[in-house]
């Protein structure tokens, strides 16, 4: 049986804030710790703020932040997170450009179409909503998910830096048209 068949998306609503940052936190955790780059205070000093319930219930009143939740059953167990009429100054000038802040599965998760699912559900949001740029930040040493960004056509347009607590970190700029 394909495991993308039992993978559901929807959107996110102030009632999953918990959830989202429960599923953020445990993610970014289980992606990021290990990396010698990473002190443990920076990972720390990070996630306290991006993955409260309370930050996450603000980006969920925002009109212009989506959450796609990816769900097994009943059970979430990833999500992406879209920005509208977001831009960076090495990203092609579009008309209608959109971020894509966050794709986050949990650990147990990964390798099991949830990625696929919710890169879909994103690139249809995008269209339907008339989006004409993507792009989006991935960490210089996240290889899998360059890796990942490359099978969609991503590709890489500049660099930007990503505050982990104290610490400034290089994200690689992507792009592609939607």
């Amino acid at each position: 049986m394909n495991q993308q068949e039992n993978v559901t998306v929807r959107f996110g609503a102030p009632e999953d804030a918990e959830t989202l940052a429960r599923i953020g936190r445990a993610s970014f955790y289980d992606a990021f710790a290990d990396h010698p780059a990473n002190h443990p205070d920076d990972m720390k000093l990070y996630m306290d703020e991006a993955f409260a319930p309370e930050t996450i219930a603000n980006d969920l009143r925002e009109k212009d932040t989506i959450y796609l939740i990816a769900e097994i059953g009943n059970e979430a167990v990833g999500y992406a997170k879209l920005k509208l009429d977001s831009s960076e100054e090495s990203v092609p000038r579009g008309e209608k450009p959109i971020e894509l802040c966050r794709l986050y599965s949990l650990n147990e998760y990964v390798g099991k179409g949830i990625g696929k699912a919710l890169m879909a559900k994103c690139f249809e949001y995008a269209k339907e909503n008339g989006n004409d740029v993507f792009w989006l930040g991935v960490w210089e040493y996240n290889y899998r998910a360059q890796k990942f960004y490359a099978k969609y056509g991503f590709e890489k347009c500049g660099e930007h830096v990503f505050q982990l607590g104290t610490d400034p970190q290089t994200d690689w700029v992507l792009q592609r048209k939607v």
